[in-house]
């Protein structure tokens, strides 16, 4: 919880200063999420495959 409490309060900080400086934000917020919706599945996809593709994987799964 505190990880994302302290993410919160830096995009907050930024979005403060770029209203302070009168300057937009890089992105559209549409864009941003997308983009931030792809980091987050490119994290995602290694760990899987190699738990999928790991030896013994599906015996393991099967036993009671």
């Amino acid at each position: 919880m505190k990880a994302y409490l302290l993410s919160l309060s830096a995009g907050l900080l930024i979005g403060f200063i770029y209203s302070l400086i009168g300057v937009r934000s890089p992105a559209p917020p549409i864009v941003a999420l997308i983009g931030l919706a792809g980091i987050l599945a490119g994290e995602q996809i290694l760990p899987l495959a190699k738990r999928l593709t790991a030896p013994g994987i599906a015996a393991q799964e099967r036993r009671p």
